[in-house]
C-alpha cells in the first residue's frame, strides 16, 4: 500500500470517527434537553404556582416591551371595565331600541346596549318596564354617566348620592355613582321605594324628582311618560319619530297679597 493510500485511508477514518463522535454528542445533547424539557413539565404541572408565576413574567416583559416600543402602557383587561355590548348580540326588541335611543341622543350604541339589557333584566326582577327606566335616564341625563344636577344629583338616572349613599356601600361607596350599571340599579332601588310610598307611578315619579311648592313635577312626568310610549312603540316594531323633550317653561304668576313672589315651573 503506498504513502498516498495510507493517508487517504487515515484521513477517511478520522472524518468518520469526528462524525460518529458528533453524532454522539448531538445525540446525547438532545437526549439531555429533552429530559430538561420533561423533568421541567412534570415539575409545572406539580406546581401550578410556578407555571403561573411564570406566566406572570413572561406577560409582564411582554408589556413592559411593548409599552417601551409604542409608549402606551398596555392593560389586556380593560375591555373588562367597559360597559359596552354588540346591539347585534341583542334580542330583536332590545337591539331596536338601543339603535333607536343611539340616534336620538348621539351616543354610541355599544353602551346603550349594555344599558339596554341591564334594564331589561333589571325590569324582569322588578316588575318595572324597561322602556321606563330607559326613559328616565333619557330625561335625567341623557345618557351621560357623568352628569350632575345643581342639587348634587348624579349619573345616569340622576340620583342624590349624598342622600342615598347608604344604598352605593354594596358596590364599594358612593363613587360608583359614576357607574352606569351600579347607578342604574341604584336608582332603580329609589323608584321602587318612591313608587311604593306614591301608591302610583305618576306620584313615584313626583317623588323621584323631588317635586315641590314651586313646582308639582307635572312638566317632568309628563316628559317621562312621554319617552315611556315612544320606547313602547319602538319595542314593538314601529317607526317612531324623534321628538326632543321640550324645556320647561319659566312662568311667574301674579304677585299674591302681602307683596309675596312665587314662581312656578309649568
Amino acid at each position: 500500500m503506498t504513502a498516498f493510500k495510507k493517508f487517504g485511508l487515515g484521513l477517511r477514518t478520522f472524518a468518520s470517527d469526528v462524525a460518529q463522535g458528533f453524532f454522539e454528542i448531538t445525540h446525547n445533547g438532545f437526549a439531555l434537553l429533552g429530559l430538561a424539557v420533561m423533568f421541567a413539565t412534570i415539575t409545572l404541572i406539580a406546581r401550578p404556582e410556578l407555571r403561573q408565576a411564570g406566566e406572570v413574567k413572561l406577560i409582564g416583559w411582554l408589556q413592559n416591551r411593548q409599552m417601551a416600543i409604542s409608549g402606551i402602557a398596555i392593560e389586556p383587561d380593560a375591555i373588562e371595565r367597559a360597559t359596552a355590548a354588540n346591539p347585534k348580540d341583542l334580542p330583536k326588541q332590545q337591539a331596536a331600541v338601543a339603535y333607536w335611543l343611539s340616534k336620538k341622543y348621539r351616543v354610541a350604541p355599544e353602551p346603550l346596549s349594555a344599558l339596554v339589557a341591564e334594564a331589561y333584566e333589571i325590569g324582569k326582577r322588578t316588575q318595572l318596564d324597561p322602556t321606563l327606566l330607559l326613559a328616565i335616564m333619557a330625561i335625567e341625563s341623557s345618557f351621560n354617566p357623568f352628569a350632575e344636577s345643581s342639587m348634587g344629583a348624579q349619573g345616569l338616572m340622576q340620583v342624590m348620592t349624598r342622600v342615598h349613599s347608604d344604598k352605593y356601600e354594596h358596590f364599594g361607596g358612593k363613587l360608583a355613582a359614576f357607574d352606569p350599571l351600579t347607578n342604574l340599579r341604584v336608582g332603580t332601588k329609589v323608584l321602587q321605594e318612591c313608587i311604593a310610598r306614591a301608591g302610583s307611578l305618576e306620584g313615584g315619579l313626583k317623588l323621584y324628582v323631588g317635586a315641590s311648592l314651586l313646582d308639582d313635577g307635572s312638566s317632568y312626568i309628563s316628559k317621562v311618560l312621554a319617552e315611556h310610549a315612544r320606547l313602547q312603540q319602538v319595542a314593538s316594531g314601529r317607526a317612531v319619530p324623534f321628538l326632543e323633550p321640550q324645556a320647561i317653561p319659566v312662568v311667574s304668576p301674579p304677585k299674591p297679597e302681602g307683596g309675596m313672589e312665587k314662581v312656578a315651573l309649568s
